[in-house]
């Protein structure tokens, strides 16, 4: 069973018997209506229903609200039955109650290309529209006047001319340079035609986009091979603020992490454990380490293929790594990190946690933050992150704050912006800190 966030379609040619709960909410709609208006099946005019092991007309599609698809305890179902098939469906296939999803799957029946087709530019059409440049264009306008045009394509004639009619002071903006992945990933694979034509519309190439400066993409190394070229304002001011910290000789050297994912910060780690003093972990990322150790988890996240990674750092660097004692569960339960059972999941990390990362930091020289400590989205889960970057912050304790995640955690809680260096780049900003360079640098300093 294939599904997806973005529009698709559940489709089948023959009749099938879908079993689900009693209350599953279900819309029929006829192919031939949907590909008049792929964009708008929403408006078609729809078969609706409640019921279950209903069959399916032939050329029709299920909508499907999985909202109701839960029991009379709100807890969903894991499994799919088809023609008294059952299909494994993973946690991913649910989502949050009064959303919609819909699936794309074919049982082994071909899907003909003219539905493909039409999804896969709906998509394609949807993903443009939220990435697209053209808001900040309009912002531009406000700030510099009329002389501000913009160009929707990325690359070819029409750009070339919009180029070639520009006046003495007129800034033109070109949309999303990502819109060149769309048809092989020429953006992003660094493509050398590509990388050559871009280079033609200029005479000197600036980088200042410090957040993809770790990418090895057309639009920044690319260029950089075919003109002469320099490292921006913000590129400038980037370095000289994280070289401030990483690269200053005092101690305590405190390295601050949260956020979900592991696998993205394992170079930071490896690079910096021997260099800081201490690495106080949190969010769900810390989950592993705790995993590692043998310890119950319950049901919060881990990443199992960087459990051997947790094992060997933790062997080598026990009294380094701080991780959480206690943690504030989804039903909002506190509990110590030795309590929790097979059924529990931890949304942020307890009040226990908060003060002991904060006996840390209290003697701390230097940090570098990253990553909140919880869903700091929802009120209820945001207490361990506001804590910390707000003792941070009122203590004027030389902070780095690393971007991405971070940077929306601040904001969100409204949070004193009383730091050290606030970096634009996430992404950017670890890698230089595990590499000590990047990519995009390199390839001006190396001219």
């Amino acid at each position: 069973l294939i599904y997806t966030k973005s529009i698709g379609v559940f489709s089948d040619k023959s009749m099938i018997n879908i079993s689900l709960p009693s209350n599953s909410v279900f819309k029929l709609i006829n192919i031939e209506e949907l590909l008049k208006n792929v964009n708008d099946y929403k408006s078609s005019e729809c078969l609706e229903y409640t019921s279950t092991g209903s069959s399916v007309p032939n050329g029709y599609l299920h909508i499907i609200y999985l909202s109701a698809c839960s029991n009379e305890n709100g807890e969903f179902h894991e499994s799919l039955y088809i023609d008294n098939e059952e299909f494994e469906v993973g946690a991913d296939f649910y989502v949050e109650n009064e959303s919609m999803y819909i699936n794309l799957s074919n049982f082994g029946i071909e899907i003909p290309d003219s539905i493909q087709k039409a999804i896969y530019e709906s998509n394609i059409q949807e993903d443009k529209k939220d990435n697209s440049l053209y808001p900040v264009y309009l912002r531009l306008r406000d700030l510099l006047g009329d002389n501000v045009c913009f160009s929707k394509d990325t690359s070819g004639n029409k750009l070339k001319e919009l180029v070639n009619a520009l006046r003495t002071g007129e800034v033109l903006l070109v949309e999303n340079t990502r819109f060149e992945d769309i048809d092989g990933k020429k953006e992003s694979s660094c493509d050398l035609e590509l990388s050559k034509y871009w280079a033609s519309l200029g005479e000197i190439f600036v980088n200042d986009a410090y957040g993809v400066c770790h990418r090895s993409h057309a639009s920044n190394v690319g260029i950089s091979k075919f003109l002469p070229s320099c490292l921006g304002l913000l590129v400038e001011e980037e370095i000289e603020k994280i070289d401030g910290i990483i690269k200053e000789n005092t101690s305590p050297y405190i390295l601050l992490m949260g956020g979900k994912k592991i696998s993205d910060k394992t170079l930071v780690i490896e690079s910096l454990i021997e260099k800081c003093d201490y690495i106080l972990l949190g969010g769900g990322m810390c989950f592993t380490f705790l995993a590692s150790l043998g310890i119950n988890v319950g049901m919060s996240i881990v990443d199992k293929d960087n459990i051997p990674f947790c094992k060997e750092i933790l062997s080598k660097y026990k009294n380094k790594i701080i991780l959480p004692v206690d943690v504030k569960l989804k039903s909002e339960e506190i509990k110590d990190i030795d309590k929790l059972t097979n059924e529990d999941i931890a949304y942020d990390i307890g009040p226990k946690t908060i003060e002991l990362f904060k006996k840390y930091l209290s003697t701390a020289h230097r940090v570098v933050a990253n990553g909140p400590m919880g869903v700091f989205e929802e009120k209820e889960f945001a207490n361990g992150t506001r804590e910390l970057y707000n003792y941070l912050s009122q203590n004027s304790i030389k902070t780095l704050i690393g971007g991405g995640d971070s940077i929306s955690a601040i904001n969100t809680l409204h949070i004193n912006k009383n730091f050290y260096h606030i970096s634009t780049g996430g992404g950017a900003t670890l890698e230089y800190i595990a590499q000590g360079t990047l990519p995009a640098i390199e390839a001006i300093e190396d001219k």
